[in-house]
């Protein structure tokens, strides 16, 4: 991975900023009120660098169909109130309306424009190329009227549309201190942490967090990978464990057509890596509506598995307290409900009482965290759920590569650009 200009390399003060965030917010589907507005939150820190710049928030929510496809009216009301200071909302995203308005701009201005996925470029081109997307209504109407390109929705890196990643070749890119941040901590992850480094990871998306175990292991940067959760139960079913008919077909399901060529993954890893792997040595599972526990011994289960036990939390304890990097993605279990949530809060609590860097992964595992009200107490909680999935498994991240590209192109010309 190459680097990305950030906005510590810039001089920003009065510059028209089109500023791309990922404020996607889970809405209530009857009133449409919001249910979390983290992600809103997440962006107040680009929006303070920004303070004396003309700003132009773009953004989607949703996507064309959903009862959740809104305008953008709403978030720009939320946003004004959380920075404390006005946001003008324009209901157009890249036509005569919100060319004028930005026009029209003063220093310490900040628009919000309307849903991006309202026009049909966002949607519609999202297996075009950096040259085509460049070429795209949205990007040959806004840049002629900006200065720069930011970047802050990391959340939607791993996804490819004129509004993302068609503007590096257009006008300098820079990535906002959430993605910044966000590209800092994970990129240690996955080259360069400190030692010894734990990887603790579960969840059911198995097929997307064997991957992750593959690229830590094969590279030698992980010390220890605990595997808990569904994929947890991959894996000991893979190392010949009987996890009885209900559990195998629930698997089986999760995967679908992807079963078989994941199926491959933890016999390898079982087969190669087996020094670096950590599985369940106790499962808990749902009988008759009473949590039982059992030794993987004793598998096969009269139930669903749920949970991991607690032979297994204190055999990864020490793994995760005394680490120097620790990275945790997907929960143990079901953890939803309260007698199978002990192994994700006995997971959570190791992480933060560990003396290591802690990098929280997103999705599941990150809602986790801020609903226990211990965010301050790990190092790195990710935006991105697929995001940070897929910059885990190494997969390919265009708007980080449209950032790399237009740091090539204009990094060395800031100052003649009146940029630096």
């Amino acid at each position: 991975m190459g680097s990305v200009l950030t906005l510590a390399d810039a001089g920003l003060a009065g510059k028209r900023v089109l500023l791309r965030v990922d404020v996607n917010c889970p809405l209530d589907p009857e009133t449409l009120n919001f249910l979390d507005d983290s992600r809103l939150r997440g962006i107040l820190p680009t929006l303070r660098r920004l303070a004396s710049s003309r700003v132009i928030i773009l953004a989607h929510q949703s996507r064309p169909g959903r009862i959740d496809f809104t305008n953008m009216y709403a978030h720009s009301d939320l946003l004004s109130r959380l920075l404390g200071r006005p946001i003008t909302f324009v209901p157009d995203v890249c036509g005569d309306i919100a060319q004028d308005a930005i026009r029209n701009m003063y220093p310490g201005d900040m628009l919000f424009l309307d849903n991006v996925r309202e026009h049909e470029d966002e949607m519609g081109m999202k297996k075009a190329d950096f040259d085509a997307l460049h070429e795209s209504e949205i990007v040959q109407n806004l840049a002629p009227l900006v200065d720069v390109y930011v970047n802050d929705a990391f959340a939607a890196s791993h996804r490819n549309s004129p509004s993302l990643s068609g503007f590096g070749k257009a006008v300098p890119c820079f990535a906002g201190e959430l993605m910044a941040k966000e590209i800092k901590a994970l990129k240690m992850a996955t080259e360069s942490p400190p030692k010894p480094y734990t990887a603790v990871l579960g969840g059911v998306k198995c097929d997307d967090t064997l991957e992750i175990a593959q690229k830590l292991c094969e590279r030698g940067v992980a010390d220890s990978v605990v595997m808990v959760g569904a994929v947890g139960n991959l894996m000991l079913w893979a190392a010949g464990h009987d996890l009885g008919d209900g559990n195998e077909a629930f698997l089986r399901k999760e995967l679908a057509d992807a079963f078989y060529s994941t199926w491959e993954m933890p016999n390898s890893l079982l087969t190669e890596h087996v020094d670096r792997l950590m599985l369940p040595i106790d499962v808990a599972a749902e009988v008759n509506g009473e949590r039982v526990d059992l030794a993987v011994g004793t598998l096969p289960p009269l139930g669903p598995l749920y949970d991991i036990g607690l032979l297994t939390c204190m055999k990864i304890h020490s793994h995760i307290v005394n680490a120097g990097c620790v990275l945790w993605n997907g929960p143990a279990g079901l953890f939803e409900k309260d007698e199978f949530a002990f192994g994700t809060i006995e997971i959570l609590n190791q992480c933060c009482e560990s003396k290591g860097f802690v990098i929280i992964g997103g999705g599941h595992t990150s809602t986790i965290v801020n609903e226990r009200k211990v965010t301050e107490l790990v190092d790195h909680n990710s935006t991105g759920g697929g995001a940070c999935l897929n910059m885990l498994a190494g997969r390919r991240m265009p708007v980080i590569e449209a950032l790399e590209a237009s740091a090539a192109l204009f990094g060395n010309r800031l100052h003649e650009l009146d940029l630096a």
